[in-house]
């Protein structure tokens, strides 16, 4: 790792973290209820957030996969070139496709699995974001779901990393240096 960076301070804590995921996973329910949805987790900075949001949705039926698909690497800007690393174990066709994001900063990944998706013909696509970064956009994409709106700054902690370190943290954080 580059000795230049280091972790900033808090942004925003494992408690208002929680609280959010609760309130999320409320409105999901109430905006799902009596249907079945699959909570697709975008590996691997999303993990701890869809564990948070997902024990906070009561539906009956909620079923859960994930992919794995990058635009970064080793870099803290986003190489414009989306790889499918992992694809979905399951058909997603007329279902209700929750996709849950760390963040969503350029847009540009979240876009193209979106289009990616949409051509497997779920019922509906849905973006649970655990963070926005409007001001990274490159694209127009909105979530339908955000935890919190960050400012544009190279965002690490609760799951999201620079070259795979600090998903660890409990809280959100940033790089500074």
């Amino acid at each position: 790792m580059d000795n230049n960076y280091t972790v900033g301070t808090v942004m925003i804590t494992q408690e208002q973290i929680y609280k959010r995921a609760e309130q999320i996973g409320a409105q999901i329910t109430q905006d799902f209820q009596g249907e079945a949805v699959l909570v697709v987790g975008i590996l691997k900075g999303a993990v701890l957030w869809m564990a948070d949001v997902i024990k906070h949705i009561h539906l009956d039926d909620v079923s859960i996969d994930f992919m794995a698909c990058s635009s970064y690497g080793a870099s803290t800007k986003s190489s414009g070139v989306v790889r499918i690393l992992k694809d979905l174990d399951n058909s997603i066709e007329g279902k209700n496709v929750i996709i849950v994001e760390d963040i969503v900063d350029s847009g540009i990944t979240l876009n193209y699995l979106k289009q990616y998706l949409e051509g497997r013909h779920p019922k509906s696509i849905k973006v649970c974001s655990l963070l926005d970064k409007p001001e990274g956009r490159r694209t127009e994409l909105e979530a339908d779901y955000v935890g919190f709106t960050v400012e544009d700054k190279f965002i690490v902690g609760y799951g999201l990393d620079y070259d795979q370190k600090y998903r660890n943290l409990p809280y959100i954080s940033y790089l500074e240096g």
